[in-house]
């Protein structure tokens, strides 16, 4: 029973951070991402065969550049006003606290990516396979990558220029999912799609420890 009396918490947790995200600035990470997208012609230049060639990669580098905006609003405003407390309070482990936020960061982020794909590969004139290999890496890599903001926001909320340290954190930990993500969308006979998934699996079970121990820690 105590089991199920937690898992109705998470359940409301998740669809309030979920409905916080929505009702917040959820279309700036998008707006970005194909901003990004529609950037990058400009930078390697109008050839469409290179364009189609490089642009899964482009896209992923744009899904990990949108992912930085909203790390620090993951969870500094809960650990600002008392919430995190409340929750601890109200028997929750911060572990299940991250698992939550995490979730519910994917569900505002990932889906969302997905739809995005579709203009940002006409803008860089990707081919339907293109397009198709790269949305397959993007479900399997966008949990690990919001596993990861997740965990870079718990260790970084409550200190100063918190987004500019985010950003130094999981830029540098993101590249295996990026190199193995892009690779995957660039041939997927490479074998780098198991390694992908293998990477976001690591992430997305190891990344509530991480967090929760920084929840912890930012608590006190």
């Amino acid at each position: 029973m105590a089991d199920a009396g937690a898992g109705a918490v998470i359940g409301r947790l998740i669809r309030r951070d979920l409905r916080r995200t929505l009702t917040g600035n959820a279309l700036l990470p998008i707006l970005f991402f194909l901003l990004v997208a529609a950037m990058m012609p400009f930078a390697v230049g109008p050839d469409a065969k290179l364009l189609g060639r490089v642009g899964p990669g482009l896209l992923w580098v744009a899904a990990l550049t949108a992912a930085l905006l909203p790390i620090e609003r993951l969870v500094e405003p809960d650990r600002a006003s008392g919430h995190l407390d409340q929750l601890a309070l109200a028997g929750l482990r911060m572990e299940e606290v991250a698992f939550a936020r995490m979730v519910a960061h994917w569900l505002g982020l990932g889906p969302p990516l997905l739809i995005a794909a579709f203009p940002a590969s006409a803008l860089l004139g990707m081919s339907g396979e293109a397009l198709a290999r790269t949305l397959l890496t993007l479900a399997i890599g966008t949990p690990g990558l919001a596993a990861l903001a997740v965990a870079v926001a718990s260790m970084t909320a409550g200190l100063r220029q918190a987004s500019a340290l985010g950003a130094l954190l999981l830029l540098p930990l993101a590249i295996p999912l990026l190199i193995f993500a892009a690779s995957a969308a660039g041939d997927p006979r490479a074998g780098a799609l198991q390694l992908e998934a293998a990477v976001s699996l690591f992430l997305v079970v190891g990344a509530p420890f991480v967090a929760g121990a920084a929840l912890r820690a930012a608590r006190t």
